[in-house]
């Protein structure tokens, strides 16, 4: 499917898309589409775009399509503007929304401190892309359902995406946008609620994770009428914190920052509980901490990365990807009532009555009888996958120095164990979670996916000026 900017003559299309540069996007999630706005913003020469995902909806990508009504965004309207330099633009937008001001009428005048659910965000995202690609009548975006297996150099500085169509062309950009893709294959979610049930007295399910995914997933049962026990299974047993009722303004010490593992950990612990002396919030702090996060991740050696990963990464998520506070009070309440039940240990594999489960501290391992299994974690990509493993056997990206994912810069470009990047490939927003901490928040991918546009522009377009 290939949609013209809105004045392209479609008599031009052939060979528009042959004689101006092309751009792969490979995933069509938030990721994909910010990158794909971006571009179409800052990038003012013409170009062909290619958006490859399996997913054949055209009003979402994968992760944005799949959300329900009743998923609540955990990061407030004022941090959710897809416009650089305009943090207004996601509020202006609800603004001008007439169903919405009716729906919300107690933040009228604006928006901006409100959480509002997912599929609204998404709403936003695709108008803004649609308004872009109208804006270019010099452009041509294309979408190809077929999945990417490899993608290697052909013809010197171009590239190669392999799918089930033979005839793809040759690109000169590529955007690795594939979010939290490329998992580990995994078990069915789901076991056999036949076999289930006759070994479970009362219905009972299992979720899976410990961030904001599985407080979604627990809470949508709930609204849908689920009566029966819940268990969370939690590798360290920690649940997301809560928001503050108003904004939590960034806040941080000016000191000299330490650079050393412990160090770092115990000047945030005392900033914060200085903070709550003071009358402040220990949320501040942690939103201050966020402006520093990548100058103290890169003065760690990898031992102690590792160590963070390993010890602290759980807690310090927790505290970073907060609830709001009406959704914090909810997962209390259920947790109170003894209806659902935290539990701390490691999952192991599943069976037709249910999941083995270790409990931590424990080396006997348990059988948890349930219904179903819900699995609500955000696994790594798997670099073990095909098309990551054709990026290394090209010398077109490298692991980071954890395996997390792609070591990249802050502009998303791949590059190597020399040090060098790498001309023309770039992996925005998760894929660089173990080189860029926060690079999975939607504030940190917007920053990313303009800055990205703006290398673009200026490496392979020197004559483009952003707007």
């Amino acid at each position: 499917m290939t949609v013209q900017g809105l004045f392209s003559g479609k008599a031009n299309a052939a060979a528009q898309i042959s004689a101006v540069p092309r751009i792969a996007i490979v995933g069509r999630g938030f990721s994909g589409m910010m990158m794909a706005v971006a571009l179409m913003r800052t990038v003012r020469t013409p170009f062909h775009l290619q958006l490859f995902d399996p997913n054949s909806t055209v009003n979402g990508g994968q992760a944005l399509a799949s959300a329900r009504s009743s998923t609540i965004l955990n990061t407030r309207v004022r941090d959710l503007s897809v416009s650089l330099g305009d943090p207004d633009d996601f509020n202006d937008w609800l603004c001008s929304n007439a169903e919405f001001r009716a729906a919300v009428p107690a933040a009228i005048p604006g928006f901006r401190q409100i959480f509002v659910p997912r599929e609204i965000f998404s709403d936003y995202v695709y108008q803004r892309f649609s308004e872009a690609l109208a804006a270019r009548r010099d452009i041509t975006v294309q979408v190809c359902h077929d999945p990417v297996v490899a993608i290697r150099r052909s013809h010197g500085s171009r590239f190669l995406l392999e799918s089930a169509n033979p005839s793809n062309p040759l690109f000169d950009i590529v955007i690795l946008a594939t979010g939290y893709g490329l998992p580990r294959p995994h078990e069915d979610p789901e076991v056999s609620p036949v076999r289930a049930q006759r070994l479970v007295a009362r219905p009972h399910t299992v979720l899976l994770g410990s961030g904001i995914r599985v407080v979604d997933q627990l809470l949508q049962l709930r609204d849908g009428g689920y009566t029966g026990q819940i268990t969370i299974i939690s590798r360290h047993g920690f649940l997301p914190q809560s928001h503050t009722p108003n904004s939590a303004d960034p806040v941080f010490p000016a000191e000299a920052l330490p650079h050393s593992l412990p160090d770092i950990v115990s000047f945030i612990r005392h900033a914060c509980r200085e903070a709550e002396e003071e009358g402040r919030s220990w949320q501040s702090i942690m939103n201050g901490l966020r402006r520093h996060a990548r100058s103290l991740w890169r003065s760690l050696p990898a031992r102690q990365k590792r160590q963070f990963n390993r010890h602290l990464r759980a807690i310090y998520d927790s505290h970073r990807n907060r609830l709001p506070e009406a959704m914090h009070l909810r997962l209390k309440q259920e947790l109170a009532g003894g209806s659902t039940v935290l539990r701390r240990g490691r999952a192991g594999r599943r069976g037709l009555s249910g999941l083995f489960f270790t409990p931590s501290g424990s080396s006997s391992e348990e059988v948890i009888h349930a219904e179903r299994i819900i699995d609500c974690r955000c696994h790594a990509p798997d670099l073990s996958a095909p098309l990551i493993q054709s990026l290394f056997a090209a010398r077109l990206a490298m692991p980071d120095e954890l395996a997390l994912g792609l070591a990249v810069n802050a502009c998303g470009e791949t590059f190597l164990d020399d040090g060098s990047s790498v001309d023309g490939v770039f992996a925005v927003g998760p894929l660089g979670l173990g080189s860029l901490p926060d690079i999975d928040l939607v504030p940190e991918i917007v920053t990313q996916a303009y800055s990205a546009s703006e290398r673009i522009a200026e490496r392979f377009y020197p004559q483009s000026q952003a707007v």
